[in-house]
């Protein structure tokens, strides 16, 4: 055979590449679409999207800043809607009422719009706090993080004991110490344990954090009537008490984000006191959107100002070599916010429609056998194995009637026991 020629094009035709501003915008809500993937299905998060793309980079030959933007505008736009299926799926039974999540309650009454809206006002609002905040907070980590790094056990040590003392009775209080012994056992064995085929999407992460917080409200939710006729989407809160929730979230995600191991749930619970109470379910709801959200933008400033990855997202920067470009990456998360706070309001809606509609058990019972398929997908067989041990575990707090929020044990205990 003749080799063929090679094809000249004209002169100036794909002899200038696009715009830089272009390829960033490209990128950024190609990472939108992921994170409104991950967040719609359950048990699924966008640290392993992030850990894909990471693993892709050199197949995909993706510039590592516009990829690193992907990444981020994915975590982000995540902490917004992965409230939906959390909502749409994780009612209890009239047995688990009191045990709900206030956000479950709210959607119990009718009020699931309403809940969606004050997740996507909390977020949003946080977002808009964290930008600048983060600003005066890094400059203050810069003399305190020498003195976190090497105080760093007794520092996480403090936070689980403080999450302990906060529960509103002893009998909480001793659930709650039992939660989180039982979750850092769970996290000594199965943290370091070798996964197959997809170790680079998360190896064991999805499948403990889907037994542990994703698995005990499905199959509470097994018994559940499924999600009633919503009623309007007016919000019950104050503008003045929805600033302050949202405030109080950016406030914990400000304590937390420069923290290994310690969740936005963490940040929550250590937000809630500041709120103004009146109404606590529904604080409850934007503080803990906030924090997720806002965690994340602190985060950010952790990986650019200490080179410290404080989330999966930020570890599979690092991997993928992705310089901390700053200006960048904050477009990317500004973007995100905006994506994440239109498709809270209108995917929100449309799930609670559509999941309503549909036969509740065996659509809950598909996405738990969804979640041992993931599972085994990440992590092989031995997913499926941490999965099963993880909501045996998760179960616990739920029964004993102490916050979830002490199962974050299984990153905190092993931290702290180093």
């Amino acid at each position: 055979m003749f080799p063929l020629p090679a094809v000249v094009p004209p002169a100036g035709v794909l002899a200038v590449a696009p715009p830089a501003g272009t390829v960033l915008l490209a990128y950024t809500l190609a990472g939108c679409a992921l994170g409104c993937c991950s967040g719609l299905v359950p048990g699924l998060h966008a640290n392993n999207f992030a850990f894909l793309l990471a693993a892709a980079a050199p197949a995909l030959d993706a510039p590592p800043v516009p990829l690193g933007c992907a990444m981020v505008a994915a975590g982000v736009v995540h902490t917004f809607l992965d409230i939906v299926p959390s909502l749409a799926l994780g009612l209890p039974d009239a047995a688990m009422a009191a045990a709900a999540l206030p956000g479950h309650r709210l959607v119990a009454e009718g009020r699931g719009r309403e809940a969606m809206r004050l997740s996507a006002v909390g977020s949003g609002v946080a977002l808009a706090l964290a930008l600048p905040a983060a600003a005066v907070v890094t400059a203050g980590m810069r003399v305190a993080y020498p003195y976190l790094r090497a105080w760093l056990p007794v520092v996480l040590a403090g936070v689980a004991l403080l999450l302990v003392l906060t529960e509103s009775s002893n009998r909480c209080r001793l659930a709650g110490a039992l939660s989180f012994a039982l979750a850092t056992a769970l996290g000594l064995v199965t943290l370091d344990a070798p996964t197959d085929p997809l170790v680079a999407a998360g190896g064991v992460l999805a499948p403990l954090f889907a037994g542990l917080f994703g698995v005990p409200v499905l199959v509470d939710a097994l018994g559940g009537a499924g999600v009633p006729s919503q009623a309007d989407a007016r919000l019950g809160l104050s503008g003045r008490e929805l600033t302050g929730a949202a405030a109080a979230g950016t406030g914990g995600g400000a304590a937390v984000g420069y923290l290994p191991g310690v969740s936005a749930g963490v940040a929550a619970v250590l937000a809630l006191p500041a709120t103004a109470g009146r109404d606590p379910a529904r604080e409850y709801v934007v503080a803990t959107s906030g924090a997720n959200t806002a965690t994340a933008v602190f985060a950010l400033f952790a990986y650019w100002s200490f080179d410290a990855t404080r989330s999966g997202v930020f570890v599979a920067l690092d991997g993928a070599g992705v310089p901390a470009a700053l200006p960048a990456l904050l477009s990317a998360v500004v973007v995100a916010g905006a994506v994440g706070t239109v498709a809270v309001v209108l995917v929100g809606d449309a799930a609670l429609r559509v999941v309503g509609g549909l036969p509740h058990a065996p659509l809950v019972a598909g996405v738990i056998v969804g979640l041992a398929l993931l599972s085994l997908a990440f992590a092989g067989p031995l997913g499926v194995a941490v999965l099963v041990a993880a909501a045996a575990v998760g179960f616990v707090p739920v029964r004993l009637g102490c916050r979830r929020v002490h199962l974050m044990g299984v990153l905190l205990g092993p931290l702290v026991i180093a």
